[in-house]
């Protein structure tokens, strides 16, 4: 591409790519997507957008080009590479000048340099780095700040490679520029203090900022740039230096004023100092042994003291915290308990900590943190008042507790409790006795003091497992607590209900939960919907499988309680609320079962129109699927109600062509199977959604195994229906899955096979066909997987024990595509089957496989007669597995012989049998494995071989069996 020639061109074509019409827009990006690739194109993008007269979208336009093709062109070995003469020319134009006058503009031009720095950086460009340093030394404001943005982004995006080679170069560059880096911050800093002494405000905007572009270099020099930090003086100085500079500019904040200019910048400033000391703790925590006394001592003083009022701000306050926390926390500084084995340098930083967590300065920072921090501010009780659903969110979710400050308080509180227990114990249970007894209802201060200390109780409640009764206090003193009903008191009762489920899982006995159940019930219908939600959701935790749960308990305050949150649920009108008290509403449905059964009708009619709302908030749709699978479950056959409802929230939340599968498909599987597993019937409807499956075998994704059980419970459901529907498209499926797939997925594949031919043993292997010819093979090639083997000789069994006519067109299929004899195949497999009989772990397959080869007598092939002893030698195995002697008669029996339906009694720690269940139990009923005595069989098949062969003939082939087998068999054969 010839640049003064093209110029004009490319010029055009950026200027049409900025178009709002998109008639105009495409056809130019179009052409720009084919010049991507053309020499020159980069040179003539670089000449635009360093041309400062042309429009700014334009020159925008085409610094994102240039960067996106960096990515693209740049490296050698990428395809359509730039030419390294064209490299060189575009590397030499980048830092010909650092001018741009527009901020957003030089902030891209000064991320491609880094892009291009990641790749050449020194080796094919070794001037960058001495131009970017003379570039900032300049007296022009405009280029040295460019320059100095430059210098940041190259040494960011050099700091971040890890590969060894890079780490050294890296380490080089770092100690090169480090000296001139330092200086460089130092100036700025400066000049930065005496202009806001002297009310430059202007000229200290500016200082500023270039005082926090040369801090984030140093900060990436001195984290990354050195293997043993501690050992050079400069670095150690410098971070010496930061604890300085933080107390010049938190003093500096007390005379800038909130609207000026400066304000913003002048805090990110301080946030990115402490950011200095927290990623080099961080990295190097012995290289930070040195600077742990003055840390400490600079954020609880800031922190924890009067030193911090009217210069600290929350996200500083943060930040110190977080320091403290890495220092308490670090495992660097925890000695071994065996002190022998702690090295010197952790020895050393314990030490440090030891002596500066005194009980005074431990007493003091867990008072602060309790009755300062943890009080509720007065901006949260306003919230509270005009908007309580939104508080119960915000206070529930909120930040990560890195950025807030509650959260961040409250994890502080737990790590300092959990490492100086034994001393703080005595100074918060003080705290607690001085709050017991009534409370004055005018004195909101006292009020919000109980709360911040009851919080702090339940952030501790493993801490003081051995120092609180607390089933006394609770009857004794929490209980009357709740039961309180002033308006003023809700921060009370709010915080009780919390601090008994904080309590819950560490020491509670279950004889006080019933009078907990009507604390509950009560607080439920509380007027204010931030203590109803927390007695909500102190009810989840109750119903929690982690807990004990006895119904018997919970039964009597079922039914109101089941209103109530019914209540709650149409009450609230966030997303996340009603998430939540779905959850519970789902909880209390999955412990109580059946008897949720009269009490459901005003959830079942709401949870269409909920459905139909929430279409804009699939993760609300996710808590009804969750509601919706343990309703199924709780209503068994009568589920099948519910219906027209149910099966077109299936039907969408399985297709993957509908957008919300994404979220919904999961739930939406789980449910479909609880459906099915619970109808007493196949409907048009319930088949008809069956379409689903195939894109859904189609994805192989982890819910593969639902899609499997899915599969399997419409078999049991109605096998003649569904399989002459979608046998044959189920075949395909499989025999595609099959080509690629694990081993537990060929095994799940395979399992649907068998309970087809268990179903329908007489048109199972007709519609299956397509995939019984690998299962012979792998049978005769000895597969190597035994669960996959076992999946196979369990498939063979089926055709061969109940389809006899079918087994033998297969073996003659066999025969044909191997090109060897009938008998030598069947030879083969009999002989497998009877070497890798140990696969078979089931006692239902092993009996199987027993009645399968025993199927083949009585015979006069052979072959069968040359396997005799290995068919014998099974089914003894057999009898082993399933014979049991009767005590009283000395006599066996088969233990697995089924002769009639008994619907399985629960019990109440069990789940009561699904329709599915009771399908299965009757098509056991159906079942050889459960209805033919091995024993009768074995002596039968035994007889007639004799009665075949005569008594010499039959006498011979019993002697090719081994005389202990032939013992054993006599003894399970008495009486025959």
């Amino acid at each position: 591409m010839d640049l003064n020639s093209a110029s004009t061109v490319v010029l055009q074509v950026l200027t049409q790519a900025t178009s709002q019409d998109t008639a105009v827009l495409k056809p130019a990006e179009e052409q720009l997507k084919q010049w991507e690739t053309q020499p020159g194109f980069y040179s003539v993008l670089l000449n635009i957008f360093t041309n400062h007269s042309l429009d700014v979208n334009v020159r925008w336009l085409a610094v994102l080009y240039f960067k996106n093709g960096i990515d693209r062109y740049w490296r050698r070995v990428a395809p359509h590479a730039l030419s390294e003469e064209e490299k060189t020319s575009l590397r030499a134009g980048l830092i010909t000048n650092f001018n741009e006058p527009v901020n957003q503009i030089a902030t891209q031009i000064s991320v491609l340099i880094a892009k291009v720095a990641r790749v050449d950086c020194p080796r094919q460009w070794p001037e960058l780095i001495p131009t970017l340093v003379e570039s900032v030394k300049v007296q022009d404001d405009l280029q040295q700040h460019r320059a100095l943005l430059t210098f940041y982004h190259v040494t960011k995006t050099l700091a971040s490679k890890r590969l060894a080679a890079d780490r050294k170069l890296f380490y080089d560059l770092t100690s090169s520029i480090y000296s001139f880096t330092c200086s460089l911050w130092n100036h700025h800093t400066d000049t930065f203090l005496q202009q806001i002494c002297t009310g430059d405000e202007a000229g200290a905007a500016n200082s500023l900022e270039r005082t926090l572009l040369s801090l984030k270099v140093l900060r990436k020099l001195t984290v990354h740039g050195f293997v043993e930090p501690h050992w050079n003086a400069e670095v150690m100085g410098f971070l010496h230096a930061v604890f300085e500079r933080l107390k010049q500019f938190l003093e500096c904040s007390r005379s800038v004023r909130a609207e000026s200019i400066c304000r913003d910048r002048l805090e990110k400033t301080i946030i990115l100092f402490t950011k200095v000391l927290l990623d080099f703790l961080d990295q190097h925590p012995f290289s930070f042994t040195a600077l742990i006394q003055r840390s400490l001592e600079f954020s609880v003083s800031y922190v924890f003291t009067e030193a911090g009022e009217g210069v600290v701000f929350e996200q500083f306050i943060v930040q110190c915290m977080n320091l403290i926390k890495m220092i308490v926390k670090n495992y660097a500084y925890k000695p071994s308990k065996n002190i022998e084995d702690s090295s010197p340098e952790t020895l050393e930083a314990h030490k440090i900590k030891t002596a500066f967590f005194t009980y005074p300065t431990l007493m003091e920072i867990c008072r602060r943190l309790v009755t300062h921090y943890f009080l509720l501010t007065k901006e949260e009780l306003t919230m509270w008042e005009e908007d309580p659903e939104s508080f119960t969110v915000e206070e529930t979710g909120g930040d990560s507790w890195k950025y807030s400050l509650r959260p961040c308080t409250e994890v502080l509180f737990i790590d300092i409790f959990h490492e100086y227990n034994q001393t703080l114990t005595p100074v918060l249970l003080e705290m607690v006795h001085s709050l017991q007894g009534s409370t004055n209802m005018e004195n909101t201060n006292a009020i919000l003091i109980k709360d911040a200390v009851y919080n702090a109780v339940g952030l501790a409640a493993y801490e003081l497992f051995d120092s609180v009764d607390f089933d006394q206090w609770f009857k004794n003193q929490l209980l009357a607590e709740l039961q309180v009903s002033h308006d003023r008191y809700k921060p009370i009762r709010r915080r009780v209900i919390w601090l008994i489920g904080q309590w819950i899982s560490v020491k509670f006995k279950s004889d006080l939960r019933p009078v907990l159940y009507e604390a509950i019930r009560n607080l439920l219908q509380d007027r204010d919907l931030v203590v109803a939600k927390k007695a909500n959701g102190i009810l989840a935790w109750l119903s929690n499988d982690d807990f004990e749960f006895r119904t018997d308990q919970f039964l009597p305050y079922l039914e109101s309680m089941f209103t109530l949150l019914f209540q709650l649920l149409q009450e609230v009108t966030q997303c996340d609320t009603k998430m939540h008290v779905l959850h519970v509403l789902s909880c209390v449905i999955e412990r109580v079962n059946m008897q949720i059964r009269p009490y459901v009708g005003c959830l079942v009619q709401y949870l269409p129109l909920l459905w139909k709302q929430s279409e804009e908030h699939n993760m609300l749709r996710c808590a009804i699927l969750t509601t919706l699978i343990h309703l199924v479950q709780g209503l068994g056959a009568d589920s099948k109600n519910l219906y027209p409802f149910l099966l077109p929230v299936i039907q969408l939340s399985t297709d993957v062509s509908q957008p919300p599968h994404v979220y919904l498909l999961e739930d939406g599987l789980e449910l479909w199977l609880v459906t099915l597993e619970n109808s007493p019937c196949l409907t048009p409807e319930l088949l008809r959604i069956f379409q689903n499956m195939s894109a859904l075998l189609e994805l192989s994704s982890e819910n593969l195994k639902n899609c499997f059980k899915i599969i399997n419970a419409y078999i049991f459901l109605s096998s003649s229906e569904f399989l002459q529907m979608y046998a044959a498209d189920l075949c395909r499926s499989f025999c595609e899955l099959l080509k690629d797939i694990t081993t537990e997925g060929q095994v799940q594949v395979l399992k649907v096979v068998e309970n087809v031919l268990k179903v329908n043993p007489v048109l199972g292997p007709q519609m299956f066909q397509p995939l019984l010819p690998s299962v012979f093979r792998g049978i005769i090639d000895g597969e190597r997987y035994p669960v996959v083997m076992s999946t196979y000789l369990g498939i063979m069994g089926r055709v061969l024990l109940q389809n006899a006519r079918f087994f033998s067109l297969l073996l003659s299929q066999m025969a044909c595509e191997l090109g060897q004899e009938l008998d030598q195949i069947l030879g083969n497999m009999i002989e497998m089957w009877v070497d890798r009989m140990d696969n078979i772990t089931q006692p239902e397959r092993r009996k199987l496989s027993a009645l399968a080869l025993l199927s083949l007598l009585p015979s006069l092939n052979s072959v069968i007669q040359d396997k005799f002893c290995g068919i014998i030698n099974i089914s003894v195995e057999g009898l082993h597995d399933v014979m049991t002697e009767d005590s009283e008669t000395g006599t066996y029996k088969d233990c697995m012989l089924m002769s009639h339906f008994e619907e399985p009694k629960a019990t109440e720690d069990e789940e009561p049998p699904t329709e599915q269940d009771k399908r299965k139990k009757m098509l056991a009923l159906k079942d050889p494995v459960h209805t033919v005595s091995l024993q009768q069989f074995i002596y039968e098949k035994l007889k007639a071989q004799q009665e075949l062969l005569g008594e010499q003939g039959f006498h011979a082939l019993m002697e090719t069996v081994d005389t202990e087998i032939v013992a054993q068999l006599q003894e399970f054969l008495q009486g025959f």
